[in-house]
């Protein structure tokens, strides 16, 4: 359920709130009346709380300081650790709901961005998702339909090999932490955005800065700047490796890449205290040759 909500709102925060709330009426529910199917009820319920919460989200997203991106969810490790767990569940926590699906689901109007998270994600049928949405079966097989449109027209892929995202996250870091910019830009696609949330708490890049060298150079600036203070953790990020900065034990930037073939499309920094104290890190065992 939380992964249902995740998908729609791109806030863990939000997504825990919205179960939590969630399960204590159909608990209530419940106990006037024994619900038949649990999980079809929570689903629906969930979805549909969901998407309220993400329509009013939208206005306050609008009056961010600064560029917003959605959480990260970190430290789901269970599905991918045990090999005994269903592909299903694997598939669902690494690949659809990529970091990278996620930012690219901001594109999306509230509506859309739920019909094709029920429909494409989670299976369910268009009858199910229009009584989430309020629309129409036929308005909301549109919905999905244009949803689907416009994230296959995105160039970079959702799905990606992690041993490939693994390689290129070695390289980028051993390239930053050996200040070279030249082995850096390998690690970069040519036309690369990097993206950085501060929420006008703390500093971060105002507007995302674009190209590879003028990544590259900002980057190395950042390491020059803070590399003395900071300790480097790999951790896991919707199913691939990210980077977490530690000052003082206390996490300040998540960073994590869109890797596409053997290059980065998208570097986007997280340093919103707000979005950072709700992101349970983990380690995991990713092998790298930056030490």
């Amino acid at each position: 359920m939380v992964r249902v909500a995740y998908a729609i709102l791109g806030s863990r925060a939000e997504a825990e709130d919205v179960v939590a709330d969630c399960w204590t009426r159909l608990v209530e529910a419940d106990a006037r009346e024994p619900i038949r199917d649990l999980a079809g009820w929570l689903t629906v319920a969930v979805a549909r709380a969901a998407t309220d919460v993400l329509r009013s989200a939208r206005v306050r997203r609008e009056e961010y300081v600064g560029p917003w991106l959605p959480e990260p969810f970190v430290g789901e490790r269970a599905a991918r650790a045990d090999p005994a767990a269903d592909p299903a569940d694997r598939v669902t926590l690494d690949e659809t709901v990529s970091y990278a699906l996620v930012v690219v689901l901001e594109s999306l109007s509230p509506a859309e961005r739920t019909a094709w998270v029920l429909h494409d994600v989670f299976g369910m049928a268009f009858a199910e998702v229009a009584a989430v949405v309020g629309r129409s079966p036929a308005a909301v097989r549109q919905l999905a339909s244009r949803a689907r449109t416009h994230l296959a027209a995105q160039p970079a892929r959702f799905e990606v090999d992690r041993r490939a995202h693994e390689a290129v996250l070695g390289r980028f870091l051993a390239a930053a932490a050996g200040g070279d910019l030249a082995a850096l830009l390998e690690t970069l696609d040519p036309d690369v955005v990097l993206t950085s949330d501060g929420g006008g708490v703390v500093s971060a890049a105002r507007r995302p800065v674009l190209g590879a060298d003028r990544v590259g150079r900002f980057l190395l600036g950042l390491v020059a700047k803070y590399g003395d203070r900071v300790d480097v953790e790999i951790v896991d990020a919707n199913g691939a490796p990210a980077i977490a900065l530690r000052e003082d034990g206390v996490v300040t930037s998540l960073l994590v890449l869109t890797v596409e073939g053997e290059r980065a499309t998208r570097v986007d920094i997280l340093r919103a205290p707000a979005k950072l104290a709700v992101v349970d890190l983990l380690r995991v065992d990713v092998t790298t040759d930056h030490g």
